[in-house]
């Protein structure tokens, strides 16, 4: 339950999904993730590396090794909540 709990806080997966694309800068992921506040993203990002899912190098942020693999599990499930807000409509799918 541990790990849904982390996943589930504000801009956690966000965070994830962006690294899965290599790393970033805290102004990179600011800018990724438009409407993160600089305290939010400070606090997941400290998170998410106590939970060894990122780190940071000289190039910026990046997962981990069990990052990566988190995110391969992930994965399946965005196109998979494409699909399902497609077929709830709109009006559902954006709350």
């Amino acid at each position: 339950m541990a790990i849904f709990d982390l996943l589930g806080r504000r801009w956690a997966m966000g965070i994830i999904w962006n690294l899965s694309k290599g790393p970033a800068t805290f102004r990179a992921l600011q800018g990724c993730c438009e409407t993160i506040s600089p305290s939010i993203l400070n606090s997941r990002l400290k998170e998410l590396r106590e939970a060894q899912l990122i780190d940071r190098s000289l190039d910026g942020y990046h997962l981990t090794s069990m990052g990566e693999e988190l995110f391969l599990l992930l994965k399946p499930f965005g196109a998979w909540a494409i699909n399902w807000a497609q077929q709830i409509g709109p009006e559902i799918g954006s709350r």
